[in-house]
């Protein structure tokens, strides 16, 4: 069910047109630095993991940097595409360490081969969601939104299971969940 939203051109079009909605929205706010006007300065990004039918739009992250000379503080704003500095999509890697909950070795070797990811990633992404993203200072604040809390052993899929709806509803809750520590003054805490 997670797995054709990987491959979904449709769905990801639809993160790109959130993350514009983001963009737009803090293009609107002034210089945090000095109070000075936010010029566009996206960046391309080379992620892997996108599917097949993307123009070369999705692969911007779009960021702003202050018009003030000598000031020149960037900001980016929040991405559902992207989950901070990370390589692959979001989506990849949340759906990708979901998978493996429970996998045995040969599962693992049958998902590295399918999204093209070495089980070595695989591995880091796992360790990162149980050990640096629950030590850090954002799923300590929000977690106290799950009641019974989230068990933590099985991030991302106990995580993803909380949301309501259909696979994709529940994937965009969750991008929309984790939208705060995908851009910004948050990447430092949380990778």
């Amino acid at each position: 069910m997670y797995q054709s939203l990987l491959a979904d051109a449709t769905f990801h079009e639809q993160l790109l047109v959130i993350d514009q909605d983001l963009a737009a929205r803090a293009r609107t706010a002034d210089c945090v630095r000095c109070g000075g006007v936010l010029h566009s300065a996206r960046f391309r990004r080379k992620p892997r993991g996108v599917p097949a039918g993307l123009g070369e739009a999705y692969c911007q992250r779009f960021s702003f940097c202050c018009a003030v000379d000598g000031c020149r503080g960037r900001m980016t704003p929040p991405s559902l595409r992207f989950l901070g500095r990370k390589v692959y999509l979001a989506t990849l890697v949340i759906l990708a360490t979901a998978l493996q909950h429970g996998a045995t070795p040969a599962r693992l070797r049958r998902l590295a081969g399918v999204a093209g990811i070495d089980r070595r990633t695989l591995a880091r992404w796992r360790t990162w969601w149980l050990a640096r993203f629950t030590a850090g200072p954002f799923w300590k604040v929000a977690s106290a939104a799950f009641m019974p809390p989230v068990d933590q052993t099985g991030l991302p899929v106990s995580l993803l299971d909380r949301f309501a709806g259909e696979a994709s509803e529940r994937l965009l809750a969750m991008l929309r969940f984790l939208a705060p520590i995908t851009g910004g003054a948050a990447l430092g805490h949380a990778f």
